[in-house]
């Protein structure tokens, strides 16, 4: 079986836990230049929240998805070359992202 269609065959698969999710979530994050993407989309978007709430000024979060997903995004189009956990797990894929952030922050996982 090659890595494409075990990536694949695991895009199919309905996971029942975050638990069981995120190491798939990792596995989907494993290009260097993708997780650093999706770490800085990710600071990007908690400055912008907490911009929008010290400010009072909430259109700060209309900028919130286009940081987010446009990292994330071109991580995975141009340099991960697969399609972005969201689009199958969306709430594991959000829950993910924050994690693998405080991973990264705290060095568990390299950035």
């Amino acid at each position: 079986m090659t890595a494409t269609s075990e990536t694949s065959e695991s895009n199919k698969k309905q996971f029942t836990s975050f638990r069981e999710f995120y190491p798939f979530y990792l596995n989907e994050h494993s290009n260097l230049t993708c997780r650093r993407l999706h770490f800085v989309g990710t600071a990007l978007v908690l400055a912008l929240v907490i911009t929008a709430i010290i400010s009072g000024n909430l259109l700060w979060l209309a900028a919130v998805p286009v940081a987010g997903y446009g990292f994330a995004w071109v991580g995975h189009f141009f340099f991960e070359h697969n399609r972005p956990a969201t689009f199958k797990n969306p709430f594991y894929s959000l829950w993910g992202d924050f994690v693998m952030f405080k991973d990264m922050l705290i060095g568990r996982i390299e950035r």
